[in-house]
């Protein structure tokens, strides 16, 4: 039962995965696992998690950046994608461990000497398999099926504007109805409680505060990098691409349109990138506007952590940040 339990915790993190994670490559940012948190900087990583017992298990490596290694990878555009799928595998791996610390708890400690708990390979494969076709149905298929079937009720809907615009609004309220949902669950509200912990870090970080559990529960749980606000700007930008590609390349059926918004998901992303980048440094332009949304859905995602949580958060960048001194040199914040 503990085993199955955990598995749930794990799958529903794993989708949740873009939504706890910040995306940008040349600042500290973080993410939030099962009980603990992910921290990394450009040159490092460490995770922290609280086993039950009370003791915090961690792990740290030092990273490479995929954009000094190869430099086409840090052009616009390309750099959000390149970025994106960086931090998801990254991600992935710091939830991944965050479970494995889970099922120590659960394996015996005679057969623990036989055998390291872990998640097996196939396991995660099949758990990953499982996510992205649900995020598929989930954002691109229903949505679409839902507002081709509204075009047939009424032919307003069969205008490419109206079709598409009504197309994000389901995506959207499904997309919340999820965010929300799973909010309701006690482990997965620790996790978005783990979550503020990291954003509340990353803020006393940035501000050159000390990092202690006082300090940092002053700070506050929105952060403007975070990938809840990441994934609000995809859902709010592709309404309007996909609006534009309609005119460029008009398509009609279900299956092209359902085909067209599978391509078009890396361009989506890595301008969404570009938008958040882009707003971060103008706060007062339209384009601020469009992250909001973000900021305010932080209100789910993220909630007050508790002292212990922090403490995690805390651990984690402080050992980041070790190996970013080791690394890539001294990691100041302008």
């Amino acid at each position: 039962m503990h085993y199955l339990r955990n598995m749930w915790r794990f799958l529903v993190a794993l989708q949740l995965l873009p939504a706890l994670e910040s995306g940008e490559e040349t600042l500290v940012g973080g993410q939030a696992v099962l009980e603990g948190v992910m921290m990394r900087s450009p040159h490092a990583w460490a995770i922290a998690v609280r086993r039950p017992s009370g003791e915090v298990a961690t792990m740290s490596e030092p990273l490479e950046r995929p954009s000094e290694k190869h430099k086409w990878m840090g052009w616009p555009v390309v750099r959000g994608v390149m970025t994106l799928g960086y931090a998801m595998t990254l991600g992935f791996r710091a939830l991944r461990f965050s479970a494995d610390v889970a099922l120590e708890q659960i394996m015996p400690a005679e057969q623990q000497k036989e055998k390291k708990a872990e998640i097996s390979g196939w396991v995660a494969g099949i758990n990953i398999a499982i996510s992205l076709a649900f995020f598929i149905f989930m954002y691109k298929f229903l949505p679409l099926a839902a507002a081709t079937e509204l075009k047939r009720v009424n032919a307003i809907f069969a205008n490419p504007i109206m079709f598409n615009v009504v197309d994000g609004v389901i995506r959207i309220a499904l997309f919340l109805l999820f965010i929300w949902g799973v909010s309701l669950m006690k482990d997965i509200r620790r996790v978005y409680q783990y979550h503020g912990a990291e954003h509340k870090t990353v803020f006393a970080f940035e501000n050159g505060d000390p990092l202690s559990e006082g300090t940092v529960q002053k700070y506050s749980t929105f952060h403007p990098r975070c990938g809840t606000s990441f994934l609000m700007t995809v859902m709010i930008f592709s309404i309007v691409v996909y609006i534009v590609a309609n005119a460029i390349f008009p398509v009609t059926t279900f299956w092209s349109r359902f085909a067209t918004r599978i391509v078009l998901l890396p361009v989506i992303a890595g301008l969404s990138y570009e938008i958040i980048r882009f707003a971060a440094k103008h706060r007062g332009s339209l384009f601020a506007l469009m992250t909001a949304p973000g900021l305010w859905l932080q209100r789910i995602t993220t909630q007050p952590p508790s002292d212990d949580q922090v403490h995690c958060a805390i651990v984690a960048l402080d050992q980041a940040m070790e190996l970013e001194k080791q690394n890539g040199g001294e990691l100041v914040i302008a």
